[in-house]
């Protein structure tokens, strides 16, 4: 399956440069592009992209802004957004996995590593880069801003206590691959109960589910 990517960045030489990268992918192509956050909503409602790759800075509507918007769309439900951008510091990334986001990196990333993260978001995972840290998450998604809905513990319910082990260890950081050692199951049982949890509360990923996670108090800053 070809993996459909959108480009949203204000600088046209950065734009043409993803493009070439993405489109020499054999598993991935550019549907279409935008200049600013106000675009980049107008022209996911127009192409479907699996995967948006947002620049935060952009004028008029920002890229945070952009992200909660079609985010919030549920006629997007199966569009994800990837932030890229060379403002890779703590209040962004918290900003950006609140609006929504499925994943962040700096713009220093490797060629290698942007197409492996285009991948990864696209396959319905969670990425963070190096600089978005354990502590990061703990620190600012323990902490909801006023504006945001905490989600009551009892949503929690639905899940069986296997999907609620699983999903606090995947809020604290942890892979698939490690959670499956702590566990002594494999990757694919771990992935299995991770989405059902995330079917069961609505999550649109993994990064939404962390967020659940911590606004349901499953996990919070004491744990640490």
């Amino acid at each position: 399956m070809t993996i459909r990517v959108l480009l949203a960045d204000d600088q046209t030489l950065l734009r043409a440069t993803f493009r070439i990268l993405i489109d020499s992918a054999d598993d991935m192509e550019v549907v279409g592009e935008a200049a600013d956050g106000a675009r980049a909503v107008e022209a996911a409602r127009a192409h479907r992209p699996d995967v948006v790759l947002m620049d935060i800075r952009m004028p008029g509507t920002d890229g945070l802004a952009a992200t909660a918007a079609i985010c919030a769309d549920p006629e997007l439900a199966g569009v994800r957004v990837l932030i890229l951008t060379t403002f890779e510091i703590d209040e962004y990334v918290a900003k950006a996995i609140r609006a929504g986001a499925s994943g962040f990196l700096g713009k220093d990333v490797s060629a290698e590593k942007l197409l492996e993260g285009i991948r990864t978001i696209a396959a319905g995972e969670a990425l963070l880069s190096p600089g978005a840290t354990r502590t990061l998450i703990t620190r600012f998604l323990a902490s909801p801003e006023p504006a945001s809905a905490p989600t009551a513990p009892t949503a929690l319910a639905v899940l069986t206590a296997r999907e609620r082990e699983m999903m606090m260890l995947a809020a604290e950081g942890r892979s698939n691959d490690e959670i499956a050692d702590d566990l002594v199951v494999s990757p694919l049982t771990v992935r299995t109960h991770i989405h059902r949890a995330m079917m069961k509360l609505g999550a649109r990923d993994r990064a939404q589910l962390v967020v659940i996670a911590y606004q349901s108090g499953l996990v919070s800053r004491r744990d640490k």
